[in-house]
């Protein structure tokens, strides 16, 4: 009898071994899958277009000369404006977050979402400003000076 009660608690054991690992296994699947379809990759308008609902990063600039469409009174949180890809194609972009301040001066832009209805419409957008300091820019009156450090 004491062998029956040894054995049937290994048997417990090992089903509760045999549940813990289904559900590792089960977390484990669950976590890939969601990674893996939560990435998006960068690509042009053109490739957006052929795969429209699908997620991606488009990097470019503002399109010149084009209209940023933006009403506080309307609707604080959405904008719409012209962006052209690096490839060149322009496309109206719209944004589902508030407008940045100076965003008329950004230097690059790069828009996630994906194509719908025959636009871009961005959830979250990264923006690269102008920089303040260009090489060939340097104020008059600039000096760097070089400090050498001697231990004595």
């Amino acid at each position: 009898m004491i062998i029956f009660v040894e054995s049937n608690f290994a048997v417990q054991l090992m089903k509760k071994i045999h549940i813990l690992l289904l559900v590792v296994l089960v977390a484990a699947i669950g976590v890939i899958m969601s990674l893996s379809m939560n990435t998006s990759t960068y690509a042009g308008f053109a490739e957006a277009q052929e795969n429209e609902g699908r997620q991606f990063h488009v990097i470019g600039k503002l399109a010149p000369g084009k209209p940023i469409d933006f009403d506080a009174r309307k609707d604080a949180n959405s904008f719409t404006f012209y962006m052209l890809d690096n490839n060149g194609k322009e496309m109206k972009v719209r944004y589902s977050d508030s407008k940045p301040q100076d965003f008329e001066k950004l230097d690059q832009i790069v828009v996630i979402g994906k194509m719908k209805d025959g636009q871009f419409e961005a959830h979250k957008m990264n923006l690269k400003c102008p920089s303040k300091y260009n090489k060939d820019q340097t104020p008059s009156g600039f000096n760097v000076k070089e400090y050498n450090s001697t231990l004595n």
